[in-house]
């Protein structure tokens, strides 16, 4: 596996701190900007909302970039961001460089997609993507603790600092590992970009993305929550239980990683549907602590798991016109981080309970696996023949 693409996931884990770490400052971040906790929890929206317009608009914008000017760039502007989320003492100029770090981080995530692809053999690109996700996966078991200490002792600017200096770090790495020239032949056309998004499959297999990840995230956004109030564990064991959870997310990505090329649909079918059994399970059997720990640890492991196919098969589907695919299924990575938890606390506010978080989640678990099912059914020409579906990507 080529350097570059370590690197490119290191990057994503610098990023994705940023994303994860503001979960464990809000009280801090409240009490020094003179806002409630809600108006602070509003910088995560922010962020959200950000992705979720970075990822197609840059794309098109930097489209005939070189990828590495294109990763350098957008690196930049998020240091950038960061320090002046550092250095200003107020919220309003803090929410504008949330929502900029967040569209450039967005960018970054399309074009290391489309060039880690374009690193490897078509064998290892569910290995690589494998490898470039995993960089959120440690942001998640080690960047939101590791921010959540530095704004415990050393306030919540520190951990904006130390946001910046790793992006800096991975920039650095990122100029000295990625080669100029990774577009190659003929400069690519919007009008192309555009041409590979109309396939029906390719918006199932988007619908996919954005299903199972909401399926997860409905739950895992209230799991602390969760298990402190119905289960009974006691609080000062959740960081732990939650860690089961960050393990089993590392085991599933890592093994997803490895089975992506060569049998990406059963992995979606195996892992979402792990997904949809254990969110029922949860719904369950909250009231008892022991199966609620293991299934958190499942939850992880399945959820993740499925994280490399859904990420790679969109490029099989392509016609050597990755970038805005790429983007666009960044943003439905998006609108099931968004969408996810929005619905569970549409149910909660209604009263529905813990449990509900989890039977939503299975419910759209099984609409995950509805859209796999239907982009699976092949096309027949007029003669009755099937369309040949053999993946055609080439990538500069």
């Amino acid at each position: 596996m080529p350097l570059a693409v370590y690197v490119l996931g290191l990057a994503i884990f610098a990023q994705g701190t940023s994303e994860m770490m503001l979960a464990g400052l809000l009280p801090q971040m409240s009490a020094d900007l003179g806002v409630s906790v809600p108006d602070a929890g509003l910088l995560i929206s922010a962020f959200a909302v950000g992705m979720l317009v970075g990822a197609p608009v840059l794309a098109v914008l930097t489209l005939r970039w070189p990828h590495r000017r294109a990763l350098l760039a957008f690196l930049a502007v998020f240091v950038a961001a960061h320090v002046a989320g550092a250095l200003t003492p107020g919220y309003g100029v803090l929410f504008a460089t949330r929502v900029v770090g967040a569209f450039v981080y967005a960018g970054f995530w399309a074009v290391a997609a489309a060039t880690a692809i374009g690193l490897v053999p078509a064998s290892a690109r569910g290995r690589a993507m494998g490898i470039v996700a995993g960089g959120l996966t440690l942001a998640t078991i080690a960047g939101l603790p590791l921010g959540t200490l530095l704004g415990q002792h050393l306030g919540w600017r520190s951990a904006f600092w130390a946001v910046a200096a790793l992006s800096a770090a991975a920039m650095a790495a990122v100029a000295a590992t990625v080669k100029n020239g990774t577009r190659a032949g003929e400069a690519p056309r919007v009008r192309d970009e555009l041409r590979a998004m109309a396939r029906p499959r390719l918006w199932l297999s988007f619908a996919t993305t954005a299903l199972a990840t909401g399926a997860l995230l409905v739950t895992f956004s209230y799991l602390g929550a969760m298990l402190e109030d119905a289960t009974g564990i006691p609080e000062r064991w959740v960081p732990g239980v939650l860690a089961l959870y960050g393990a089993g997310s590392l085991i599933g990505i890592t093994l997803g990683g490895r089975l992506a090329d060569a049998r990406a649909v059963p992995l979606l079918y195996a892992g979402i549907t792990g997904l949809v059994a254990v969110s029922a399970a949860l719904a369950l059997t909250l009231g008892s602590p022991a199966p609620a720990i293991v299934l958190v640890f499942l939850l992880g492991a399945f959820g993740f798991a499925t994280n490399p196919a859904l990420t790679s098969r969109v490029f099989a589907m392509t016609d050597g016109s990755p970038t805005l695919v790429a983007a666009t299924n960044t943003s439905a990575f998006n609108v099931g981080i968004t969408a996810g938890p929005w619905l569970g606390g549409l149910a909660l506010d209604a009263g529905a309970g813990y449990p509900s978080t989890a039977w939503i989640g299975a419910g759209l678990g099984v609409a995950a696996l509805a859209t796999v099912a239907l982009g699976r059914v092949r096309r027949t020409d007029r003669s009755g023949a099937k369309v040949q579906e053999r993946p055609r990507v080439s990538v500069g």
